[in-house]
């Protein structure tokens, strides 16, 4: 919702880079947005790129149909502000703070994320889901050494 929202927004930017006869053969500021998007993912992980590839395409597609409608602006924001909303609650829900938070990078990186996750679950790519797991679980033990350091340090017995 949120990405697709953010695509609206800026299928909205009356702004074309190359204007051809045919409008529909134009690269506005969603379109380029997309491309330069798509060009970091391919060179983080081609394979996980064709994924978010055919992702991005059927979204910026939606919001330039949408774009054309009288109140489009409020339909971003409104979809923008659910999308934040669920965002917000699932977080919650998994105790656990967004990682953009840290690192706005991770706002590019989270629907890379999701599209690993979801090549994981279909069985795909399981030596890049070896690797990740084994980096994650080393963070976590560490994460977790640290926070029983600094309890006990408190003065509160970690066992």
């Amino acid at each position: 919702m949120i990405i697709w929202s953010i695509f609206l927004l800026l299928n909205l930017i009356p702004v074309n880079f190359f204007a051809w006869n045919d409008p529909a053969i134009s690269i506005n500021v969603a379109s380029a947005f997309a491309i330069g998007v798509l060009i970091y993912y391919f060179k983080l992980h081609a394979r996980l790129a064709i994924g978010l590839t055919l992702f991005i395409l059927p979204v910026l597609y939606t919001s330039h149909l949408i774009a054309e409608v009288q109140g489009a602006v409020w339909v971003a924001i409104a979809v923008f502000v659910v999308g934040w909303v669920f965002q917000l609650i699932g977080h919650q829900y998994e105790k656990a703070k967004p990682a953009f938070v840290d690192d706005l990078n991770q706002l590019l990186i989270g629907p890379f994320f999701l599209m690993a996750e979801l090549y994981f679950m279909l069985g795909l790519e399981k030596e890049l889901d070896k690797q990740i797991t084994s980096m994650a679980v080393a963070k976590r033990r560490a994460l977790e050494t640290r926070r029983r350091e600094i309890l006990n340090e408190l003065g509160f017995i970690c066992t």
